[in-house]
C-alpha cells in the first residue's frame, strides 16, 4: 500500500479531517495538517495506539460483550407521477463492553488518567458507530428510493414498448388489410357452394346459413359490407384447404380517424347567448355543454339564456378560447345579415313635417287637409308629441308628419327635419317669426330639406304677409318673388283658403326632387314615436324609408328588437304591409324603442336578439360609468362649493318623445345652486315599483299623460309620496321651477333707512364722545347698524350705543331733527363725517 495524505485517509476510514489528526498526535505521529502524507510504519503506529486505547492488547484480549440494537423506521418517498410510497428503514446498533483480568491490570501501576483516557475512547467510539449506523441507514433508503425509481421507470419504459409494438402490429394488421383489399378488389374468391335444401333441413333446430351471393347481395337498399372484430379471423373452406382472409378484407373502414391533438375553437360571444346556441360554436352536443355547466353550479335549459361571464368561464373550462364580441364585428355581421332592398327604383310619396311657433295652427292646418278634428282633443290646444298621417290628394299621396312647437320639444323638431323631404313653416300673419319659427328654419337647413312656408291666419284683420317675408328674409329665407328659391302660400286653416295652392306647392316640389326607392325586399326605416299601451304591449310608429314590411317580419331596432304581429295605419286599420313613405304602428317588440332609432328587417331571429342584447350592455355599461362620474363630479363640487340643492324627480310619460323633452326641458333649470335629478324615465303608466323607487330616493313623481293602476295608488298613500299630473308641457316645468326656487338660499340685500351729519362733537363721562347730529335723510334707528364715513368713505362699522333727543332716550329720529348719537367702541368721531344706518332684508331668489 502507498503512501497517502491525511485528507485521502479520512476519506477511506470515514473519520473527519480534523478527529484523524488529533488521533496521530496521540499515537506520537508529527502529521499538522491533512496535505501531509502518511507513511505505512506511521499507518501501523496509529493502528498500534487505537488498539490500546480500545482495549486490544498484544498479550491478548479481554472478555467481550457485545450488545446489538436493531429499530425500524419508515419514509414517505414522493415518485414522478406525484404517488406517494413507503419506505421501511431498519437502523442496528451495535456496542461492545471488555473486562480485562486483574493480574493483567496489578504488575504495573496504573495511571490515574488511564481510565478515564480509555472511557473517553470508548465514549468516541460509540459515538462514531452511532453516526456511521446513521449514515448507512440514509444510504440505505436513498438505495432503495432510487430502485423504486428504476422500478418506475422500467415500467414505464415497458408501457411505452408494449404501445410501440401494439401500434407496429397494428400498422402491420392495416398493410395486410389494404393488400387484401386489392387482392379481393383484382380477383373476388372463388364463392362457397351452397349446401342443399335438403341437408339444411335435415337438421332440424339449425337455421339456415345463406348462401354467399345472398350476403353479398343482402335485401335491396342495404350497403353491401360486413363488421368482423378486430381480434378474430375470418376463414372459409374450400377443395379441402382452409384459406386465412383478413378480417379487414370483408370489413369496413370507418369515416373518419381521430384527431392527433385536441382542437380548439375561438367562440365570439354577444353579450347574451342560449345555451344550444353556445353548444352549436363548440361543435359539442347540448347535453354535454349542461352537464359541464351544472358542474360548475350552474342550473341551465337548452334554451335558457346565460351572460358573456358564465359563457366565458365555461369555454375555457372545455378548453377553448372565447373571444368577446366587439361592435365592429356585430356591424359587420349586420351588414351582411340586413340585406338591401332590391328591386326597380319606383316614385314614392313625399314625407312632409309641419314645423313653426306654438299656436300658429301647423295642426289645424293638416286638420283640415285631414278632414278631421285633431286639434280639438289636445291638451291645452298644443302638439304633444309627433304625429304622422298618409294622405290622398288628386296628384297623389303625401305623408305628413306633425312636430310640437314648444320650446321643450327641440329634439323632436331635429328628428322630424332628419326623416323629412319637405319642410312646410307654418307662421301666424299676425305674430311673424317667433322663436321656435328661428329654430325650425336652422333644422331645416341643417338637414338640407326645401322650405315651404305657408303664412297662416290670413283671414285676420291685423294679418301682415310682408311682415313675414321681411323678418324671414333676415333668416336666408327669400321668397321667390324676391328672387329667391322659396314658396310661400297665404292659407287659412280654418276656412281652408289656399289650402290647395299649398298641396300643390308641396307636389311640385316633390316632383322637382324625383323622389324614388324599391319597393321589395328588406324594410329600413326609422322609429318616429313609440308608447306603451297597457293591453297591447309596445306599440312604435314606424315610418318605412326602403323595401315592404310585411306582417310576421324580424325587426330591430335599436335595444330592441321583435316580429310584426300585428300592423295598423293612422286610422288605426289592420294592415299587412306597408311600402316606402308609409306610416305604421306595430305591435311585437320587447320594448319601446327611442325615437329616432333606425330599423331593419333580418331574417333570423336569433342575430336580432343577439345584437339588442349587446347594444342593451353597452349602454348599460355607458350608463353606470357616467353615474360614477356623475358621482365623483358631485362630490368634488360639494367638497369646493357646499352641499346643493337637488330635486329628485320620477317622470312618466305617454310616449317616449314627450319623456326625452321634459327630462331635457327639467334638466336644464338646474343651476350651480339646486339641480334637476330625474331618477328614471320611462314610458307607459305608473306602477307600485315606481312608487318604491321614488320613495328610496326621495323623488316627485310627475305622470304627463299617464295614470296611476291602484296598486300605485295605494303605495302612494302609504308612504306618502308626492304624485302629480300633467297634461301640459309647460305647467309641469313651471311647477319644476317654483320647487326649485323654494331650495335658492334668499339673497341678503341691504337697504339704507337714514343718514345723519356729525355738526359738532361733546365729551360724556358715561359714553366718551358724542356726536351732535341733524338728521338729513330717513331716520336714524336705535338697533340697526351704523357706518361712519368720512368723505364719502367708509372708516368704521358698528353700532349705536346711545340715542338721545335732548336729554331723553328716544328709539327713532327723523329727517330734520337733531339727536345725539354715541357710537359704541369708538371715540374718533370728527366733526363734518357722516352716520349711515342700514338694515339687512332677505330677499327671495327665483330662477
Amino acid at each position: 500500500m502507498t503512501d497517502v495524505t491525511v485528507k485521502q485517509l479520512s476519506e477511506v476510514v470515514g473519520t473527519p479531517v480534523e478527529r484523524l489528526l488529533e488521533q496521530l498526535g496521540e499515537a506520537g505521529v508529527d502529521v499538522s495538517s491533512a496535505d501531509q502524507k502518511v507513511t505505512e510504519e506511521q499507518k501501523l503506529k496509529l493502528l498500534e495506539h487505537l488498539r490500546k486505547s480500545h482495549g486490544k492488547g498484544a498479550g491478548g484480549e479481554g472478555k467481550k460483550i457485545t450488545l446489538r440494537r436493531k429499530s425500524t423506521q419508515e419514509l414517505r418517498v414522493t415518485g414522478s407521477q406525484g404517488r406517494s410510497k413507503t419506505v421501511s428503514v431498519e437502523v442496528r446498533r451495535r456496542r461492545t463492553y471488555v473486562k480485562r483480568d486483574e493480574a493483567e491490570g496489578a504488575a504495573p501501576e496504573p495511571q490515574p488518567a488511564a481510565p478515564v483516557a480509555s472511557k473517553a475512547a470508548q465514549i468516541a467510539k460509540q459515538v462514531e458507530e452511532e453516526r456511521q449506523a446513521a449514515v448507512a441507514a440514509s444510504r440505505r433508503a436513498e438505495e432503495e428510493r432510487k430502485a423504486a425509481e428504476a422500478e418506475r421507470k422500467a415500467e414505464a419504459e415497458r408501457k411505452a414498448e408494449e404501445a410501440a409494438r401494439q401500434e407496429a402490429e397494428e400498422a402491420e394488421r392495416r398493410k395486410v388489410e389494404e393488400a387484401a383489399r386489392a387482392e379481393q378488389e383484382k380477383a373476388a374468391p372463388e364463392p362457397i357452394p351452397a349446401p342443399p335444401p335438403e341437408a339444411e333441413s335435415a337438421k332440424p333446430g339449425r337455421r339456415r346459413r345463406p348462401a354467399a351471393k345472398e350476403r353479398e347481395a343482402g335485401p335491396p337498399g342495404r350497403r353491401e359490407e360486413l363488421h368482423v372484430a378486430s381480434d378474430k379471423r375470418g376463414r372459409r373452406k374450400g377443395k379441402g384447404k382452409t384459406t386465412r382472409v383478413a378480417a379487414a378484407a370483408v370489413a369496413s373502414k370507418h369515416g373518419f380517424e381521430r384527431p392527433t391533438a385536441p382542437v380548439v375553437r375561438e367562440v365570439a360571444l354577444p353579450e347574451s347567448i342560449t345555451v344550444g346556441e353556445l353548444a352549436q360554436k363548440l361543435a359539442i352536443k347540448a347535453p354535454e355543454l349542461i352537464k359541464a355547466l351544472m358542474g360548475m353550479g350552474v342550473m341551465v335549459t337548452i334554451n335558457q339564456p346565460i351572460d358573456r361571464d358564465t359563457a366565458t368561464l365555461v369555454v375555457e373550462e372545455l378548453g377553448h378560447v372565447a373571444v368577446p364580441m366587439q361592435q365592429a364585428d356585430l356591424d359587420e355581421e349586420l351588414a351582411v345579415a340586413a340585406a338591401e332592398p332590391t328591386g326597380e327604383l319606383k316614385p314614392r310619396p313625399p314625407v312632409v313635417t309641419i314645423m313653426g311657433h306654438v299656436d300658429h295652427g301647423k295642426t289645424s292646418l293638416l286638420d283640415y287637409i285631414r278632414s278631421t278634428r285633431v286639434a280639438a282633443g289636445e291638451a291645452g290646444g298644443i302638439t304633444q308629441h309627433i304625429g304622422a298621417y298618409h294622405v290622398k290628394t288628386d296628384r297623389g299621396g303625401i305623408t305628413f308628419l306633425d312636430t310640437p312647437g314648444h320650446a321643450a320639444f327641440t329634439a323632436m323638431r331635429a328628428r322630424g327635419a332628419k326623416v323629412t323631404d319637405i319642410v312646410i313653416l307654418v307662421v301666424s300673419a299676425d305674430d311673424g317669426v317667433m322663436p321656435q319659427t328661428v329654430e325650425a328654419v336652422q333644422h331645416a337647413k341643417a338637414a338640407g330639406v326645401p322650405l315651404v312656408v305657408a303664412v297662416n291666419k290670413i283671414d285676420k284683420p291685423e294679418a301682415d304677409p310682408e311682415r313675414v317675408k321681411n323678418e324671414l328674409s333676415q333668416h336666408e329665407v327669400i321668397p321667390e318673388e324676391w328672387g329667391g328659391d322659396t314658396q310661400f302660400v297665404h292659407v287659412s286653416a280654418l276656412k281652408g283658403t289656399g289650402v290647395e295652392n299649398l298641396l300643390e306647392a308641396v307636389n311640385l316640389q316633390a316632383e322637382l326632387m324625383e323622389l324614388k326607392a324599391p319597393a321589395e325586399g328588406a324594410a329600413q326605416g326609422v322609429v318616429i314615436e313609440s308608447r306603451l299601451d297597457k293591453g297591447r304591449g309596445p306599440v312604435a310608429t314606424i315610418l318605412v324609408q326602403r323595401g315592404m314590411l310585411n306582417k310576421g317580419d324580424v325587426i330591430l331596432t335599436g335595444q330592441e328588437f321583435g316580429r310584426v304581429r300585428a300592423m295598423f295605419d293612422e286610422s288605426g286599420k289592420p294592415v299587412k304591409s306597408a311600402g316606402p313613405s308609409m306610416p305604421v304602428e306595430i305591435l311585437g317588440l320587447s320594448g319601446t324603442p327611442n325615437a329616432g332609432d333606425d330599423v331593419l328587417v333580418l331574417e333570423d331571429e336569433r342575430k336580432a336578439r343577439e345584437v339588442a342584447l349587446f347594444r342593451q350592455g353597452k349602454f348599460r355599461e355607458s350608463k353606470l360609468a357616467s353615474q360614477q362620474a356623475a358621482k365623483l363630479e358631485n362630490i368634488f363640487s360639494q367638497m369646493q362649493e357646499g352641499e346643493v340643492g337637488t330635486v329628485n324627480i320620477l317622470l312618466k310619460a305617454d310616449v317616449q318623445g314627450s319623456a326625452e323633452a321634459l327630462r331635457d326641458a327639467m334638466e336644464k333649470l338646474s343651476t350651480d345652486e339646486v339641480k334637476v335629478k330625474i331618477v328614471a324615465a320611462g314610458v307607459g303608466g305608473i306602477t307600485e315599483s315606481d312608487i318604491n323607487l321614488a320613495k328610496a330616493s326621495d323623488a316627485i313623481v310627475i305622470g304627463f299623460n299617464v295614470r296611476a293602476d291602484a296598486g300605485a295608488r295605494k303605495a302612494v298613500a302609504e308612504q306618502d309620496v308626492d304624485l302629480r299630473y300633467y297634461s301640459v308641457i309647460y305647467e309641469a316645468i313651471d311647477d319644476v321651477k317654483q320647487a326649485l326656487s323654494g331650495l335658492l338660499s334668499p339673497e341678503m340685500r341691504e337697504e339704507i333707512i337714514g343718514l345723519a351729519e356729525v355738526k359738532d362733537v361733546f365729551k360724556s363721562s358715561q359714553f366718551g364722545a358724542v356726536a351732535g347730529c341733524l338728521v338729513v335723510d330717513g331716520m336714524i334707528k336705535r338697533g340697526n347698524p351704523i357706518r361712519v364715513l368720512r368723505d364719502n368713505v367708509v372708516i368704521y362699522e358698528g353700532e349705536l350705543e346711545s340715542l338721545r333727543r335732548f336729554k331723553d332716550d328716544v328709539n327713532e329720529v327723523r329727517a330734520g331733527t337733531d339727536c345725539g348719537i354715541a357710537v359704541k367702541n369708538y371715540n374718533d368721531v370728527k366733526p363734518g363725517d357722516q352716520i349711515e344706518v342700514y338694515q339687512r332684508v332677505e330677499v327671495a331668489r327665483t330662477l
